[in-house]
């Protein structure tokens, strides 16, 4: 009898009902892993204001050669330093609850402010850099899949290796040597030209993303020469996570070919590229989709040495110049806003992975 089918008590056969993706348990499910996120976030929050406090108070770190004992004193007392270190604790969740991430001690600007400010940047390399790497780690993936053991899935593993393996900022300067320097086709740091940046300044509700500003200016011209710029960042960071993505959809089809309804489906004269396409392709991105959530981490964290590198001013920039003043306010409201942005991303692929993997149970 048929898995789809049951008699009922006629001796027909009534078809059995399909599961619902969509039920309540699916709902509770999502609720569950959405409320997660508030202890996970709690945590790392504790973990950086602590941590950030290890070595003294945020005044003395970033401004103790600069004035004099009393005027250090005065700075500290102002900011409320001085406090029991689990007062300040406390305080700093309150204006946590309240949006409230404190001011940066080099530049005396809100970090909210920062965050919004170079925020946008950063995202918009994260998406490009995704973009990179899903379409050479699932292309080159799949093709290594298909022709395994031969010349072509063994140069695609030693080139899956070295993008895995390659530190972010030396891929970074051999992209910008060839192509920048040897080559001159693409330029070799920035977002976009100086001209450009003079059109963004025309806009009256500009986003920070230079793609959909030079697409509400209706300028080709200048979003050619933003296109142009991220393309080395992009690659830089992309090709990282391209690693990863082509050992994993290599393996993944391999051993979805090597199943039983596949090699029923090739009894029956399928043929490979329909194999490929119809039958192993969507068991493999599965595990592709599970493991993005870590590796949009890994981006974000790449990020600080992409953008350092192509001197793109975003977040990662930003840390990085900010961790040099050693302003551990600023320092501290960029990794958190990191955090929660790995959390709620955490949580889109556990969602996602529910809703196309039948081995999911909630």
């Amino acid at each position: 009898m048929s898995d789809s089918t049951a008699t009922d008590s006629t001796g027909t056969k009534a078809a059995k009902p399909k599961r619902n993706r969509l039920s309540g348990g699916f709902f509770r499910f999502i609720l569950t892993r959405f409320l997660l996120i508030i202890p996970t976030v709690f945590i790392l929050v504790t973990i950086v204001f602590f941590v950030m406090r290890a070595t003294g108070d945020p005044i003395s770190a970033a401004l103790g050669g600069r004035l004099t004992p009393e005027e250090l004193s005065k700075r500290i007392h102002a900011a409320g330093y001085d406090r029991p270190l689990i007062v300040q604790y406390l305080d700093y969740l309150g204006g946590l609850l309240h949006g409230d991430l404190g001011t940066t001690l080099t530049d005396n600007q809100p970090v909210i402010t920062i965050l919004t400010r170079y925020g946008a940047a950063t995202f918009e390399l994260a998406f490009l850099s995704l973009i990179v790497a899903l379409i050479v780690g699932i292309g080159l993936g799949r093709i290594a899949a298909r022709h395994r053991d031969h010349a072509a899935d063994a140069g695609i593993r030693v080139f899956a290796i070295l993008c895995y393996a390659t530190p972010v900022f030396f891929l970074g300067l051999v992209l910008k040597l060839i192509f920048a320097v040897w080559l001159n086709v693409l330029p070799s740091s920035g977002r976009s030209d100086l001209s450009s940046e003079m059109q963004f300044q025309r806009l009256v509700s500009p986003t920070g993303f230079y793609i959909i500003d030079s697409l509400q200016l209706g300028d080709m011209t200048v979003l050619t020469d933003v296109l142009r710029h991220a393309v080395l960042p992009a690659l830089a960071l992309g090709l990282l996570t391209a690693g990863v993505f082509i050992r994993l959809v290599r393996t993944n089809v391999i051993a979805t070919y090597n199943s039983g309804y596949v090699e029923a489906a090739r009894s029956r004269g399928v043929s490979e590229s329909r194999l490929l396409k119809k039958h192993a392709w969507r068991p493999a991105l599965i595990p592709i989709i599970t493991v993005m959530g870590m590796q949009i981490a890994m981006m974000l964290a790449g990020a600080v040495l992409t953008e350092t590198t192509f001197e793109w001013k975003g977040l990662g920039f930003m840390l990085s110049t900010y961790l040099k003043a050693r302003d551990f306010v600023a320092v501290q409201g960029i990794v958190i806003l990191i955090a929660i942005i790995v959390a709620v991303v955490n949580f889109i692929v556990d969602v996602v992975a529910a809703l196309i993997d039948p081995r999911v149970r909630y």
